[in-house]
């Protein structure tokens, strides 16, 4: 009997490392319910197959909230996001599905409050000089007014949600340089480069000041950047300007999914 016990206990054990050998699939994330806010990134403008009810906010069935959802089954989804909300937006119309309950929470929020489209018109349609103006402009936004925003809207997901996990995703870097690449200079590219390097920096240490896991996802969309050949970020369009300089469908499964799944 006591040979029997140990033998099985050896056999248990072998399986045990051996599945952790052959990398045994990880457990999902959360299957408690999951809450999606945020602007255009989270809602998914620029991947397509938008949800009909959702209007313009635009939410995507191939956003990486969605596609989260569908790969983890959580046992409720909301998805509030909506392209072209500022943080005052979030706090007004998203936060309602929130509760004690919510096991996961996403975020992207931020780039319209400091002016995210504006810096692209003007560096699009004017000279390089009053491009880097316009990103000072932005830059002092970030630093005296957003931070104070963005709490609040930690703040009150952290009240209505308490046993959440709350991860914030931030933005990519939007040019490969030192390539040719017809349309905006390359003191724009850069300008622009290091505008989303110091818009991440501010919200990932609001981020961090109010216990939120932060996704960063600029490693994982470096190498498919505008000019890079690869883009998972389209390009100015005139004719769907709203799609300008947000992820497609496979800026969302191959540069946001894979960060949410680790953060989460």
């Amino acid at each position: 009997m006591r040979r029997s016990r140990f033998a099985a206990y050896v056999t248990t054990l072998l399986l045990a490392v051996g599945a952790a050998l052959a990398g045994a699939p990880p457990a999902q994330a959360a299957t408690g319910p999951y809450v999606a806010l945020g602007d255009s990134y989270s809602s998914g403008v620029g991947a397509g197959s938008y949800i009909s009810s959702s209007g313009d906010c635009k939410r995507s069935t191939k956003a990486h909230p969605y596609l989260w959802a569908a790969a983890n089954s959580p046992s409720s989804f909301a998805f509030t996001a909506c392209s072209g909300a500022r943080t005052g937006d979030v706090l007004a119309n998203q936060l309602a599905p929130l509760n004690s309950a919510t096991a996961l929470v996403s975020i992207s929020i931020g780039g319209n409050d400091a002016g995210f489209s504006d810096v692209m018109t003007t560096c699009v349609l004017q000279s390089d000089s009053s491009c880097l103006s316009r990103i000072n402009t932005a830059k002092a936004y970030v630093d005296a007014t957003l931070p104070g925003r963005l709490d609040n809207v930690y703040s009150a997901i952290s009240t209505r949600a308490p046993n959440a996990h709350v991860v914030v995703l931030g933005y990519p870097r939007f040019y490969k340089l030192g390539t040719t690449c017809a349309g905006l200079s390359e003191t724009k590219r850069k300008a622009i480069n290091d505008a989303a390097d110091y818009l991440d920096t501010a919200i990932q240490k609001r981020a961090a000041n109010h216990g939120f896991t932060w996704g960063d996802v600029r490693s994982t969309v470096t190498g498919h950047e505008l000019c890079s050949g690869s883009a998972w970020l389209h390009s100015l369009n005139w004719l769907n300007i709203g799609e300008s300089y947000h992820p497609t469908a496979a800026g969302q499964s191959g540069g946001y999914l894979p960060v949410l799944n680790s953060a989460a």
